[in-house]
Order: C-alpha cells, then structure tokens, then sequence
C-alpha cells in the first residue's frame, strides 16, 4: 500500500509537470524536453556501460544530444528555410565526426561498441524526442484549422497515460494469456486490448475540445500510440533484461528512471510524426 501511493504521488507530479511545462509556453515545451534528453541520455548511457568494453565520454555526448534537441527547436519555431536549417544543424555533424575520429586515438578494445551506443542514443532517445518540436509547431495540411502549439503534445500524453493505465487494470483482473514472455513476462494480451479500448474511447472526448482534427483522425492517432507505444515498452523492457536490472534509475520513486517513464514515447513521436504527414497527403473527409 506505501508502494501504491509514493507511486500515485510520483505519478500526479509527473503529470502535473509535464501538462504545465507543455501548455505554458513554446519556451517552456522546449526547456522540459532539453532537461528530458539530457536526463534521460544521461540514464541511457550509465545503463550501456555496463556492458563490457563500451567506454563513451558521458558530457561530451549529453552536449551533443542537447544541441540536436536545441536545433530542431530553433528551426521549428522559427520556420527556418533550407539554408538555414543547414548552418543551424552543422555543429551537431562536426558532433558525429568528432566521436568517429576520435576513436581512432583511443586505443580502446570495442570501438565499435562505443560508436554504435553513440549511434543507438541518438536515434533512440535524441531524434524521438526533438521530432516533439514538429508536433508542436509544424501545421500539418490535415488540420482543418489552425491548432495550438499545445494540442498534439497533450494529446499524446492522453493517450499514453490512459493506454498504460487501462493495459495495468485490465491486465491484473483479466489476463491470462502472456503478450511476450520473453520480454515481459507480466504484460498479457487481454491487458493490451483493454488499454487500447480505453485509449481508444479518450480519443471521443479529445476530438471534442481539440476540433482541428475530426474524430476518426484522432481516433487513428489513438491506435498509433497504442501500436508503437507498447512497442517502446517492449523495446526498452529487452534492454533491460539483457543488462540484467529492473528500472533504469532510482529517481523517480516507484517508478525508476526517466527512461522507463518515457519508453512509450520514443516510439510513439515518430509513428505520430508519420501518421500526421500520411493525413496531410491522404486526408480523411
């Protein structure tokens, strides 16, 4: 029971930080997301190195993430042309160059498990999270209407919240048949479908306060959040097996790490990211 409420107490902070820095302000979007790639490459790399032989320069590399983020927010905001989204992201290349060069003079034993850890933060963690400013302020040509920077962040967040929640309660009263035992032996496929249910059915009530997009739309964007949401989970489940560890940190009380809060979203961004750009072509009447 002290379990369940310093996790519910977690949880309400959580959200509670994330709802305000999100519809506060483009600036504060920005900053919740710069400190959340920080944080969580941080997390990412101290779990990774404990794999024999990966040795990576921990600062160096949370720089270079920050300065990604930092760029497609820039370029975002300001709606910057091709040139200048070129000059604004050349640092992050000379970031690249520099950790391939520089294992030429380390003499380490596995360079090619530095560089690929390197790699593996950047698509997995880095990107995911600075495609959020494309969320935000890119007006996709599905829109009906102009929509708040704020709309699709929140949306999402709804989405992921209510698909975790729904997938937990069902899963607890009616599982019985495992999704992936292999991976997560705790997630069963009738908790799965119950998450995607409920997620399903936020979708009605999100289409009637955000109108930009009619109900089918969202209820499409709910299934894609369902889909590679629980895939994220799965994913970043495996890393963690193989490393042999629970939760990814201890900084969040009853609820590990920044990279188990966020593992739903590193899928989910992108799939989103697609999912508005295939609407823009093919848009539903």
């Amino acid at each position: 029971m002290k379990n369940f409420i310093i996790r519910a107490i977690t949880a309400i902070g959580i959200v509670g930080v994330q709802v305000l820095c999100t519809y506060f302000s483009p600036l504060s979007l920005g900053i919740l997301f710069l400190l959340l790639t920080a944080l969580t490459v941080n997390e990412f790399l101290g779990i990774v190195s404990q794999n024999e032989g990966v040795k990576v320069n921990r600062p160096v590399i949370i720089i270079g993430s920050c300065y990604l983020f930092f760029a497609f927010w820039i370029n975002s905001l300001v709606k910057g042309e091709t040139a200048g989204a070129l000059v604004l992201f050349a640092p992050y290349l000379l970031f690249i160059l520099y950790n391939h060069i520089k294992e030429l003079y380390r003499k380490d034993t596995n360079p090619i498990a530095n560089l690929g850890v390197i790699t593996l933060s950047q698509l997995y963690i880095v990107l995911p999270l600075s495609l959020v400013n494309i969320l935000a302020f890119t007006q996709f040509d599905c829109f009906s209407s102009e929509a708040p920077y704020y709309a699709i962040p929140l949306a999402m967040y709804i989405f992921i919240w209510i698909n975790d929640t729904g997938a937990y309660i069902t899963g607890v009263t009616l599982g019985r048949h495992k999704l992936f035992p292999r991976i997560s032996p705790k997630k069963s496929w009738e908790g799965s479908f119950g998450g995607a249910l409920f997620t399903i059915a936020s979708a009605f009530a999100v289409a009637y306060f955000f109108t930009f997009m009619n109900t089918w739309q969202w209820v499409g964007m709910a299934i894609v959040v369902v889909v590679f949401g629980t895939y994220g989970d799965l994913t970043e489940s495996m890393f963690k097996r193989h490393i042999g560890i629970k939760d990814s940190g201890h900084i969040l009380p009853g609820h590990g790490g920044f990279l188990d809060r966020l593992d739903s979203m590193l899928f989910a961004i992108p799939a989103i990211v697609v999912y508005l750009y295939a609407l823009s072509l093919f848009p539903l009447a």
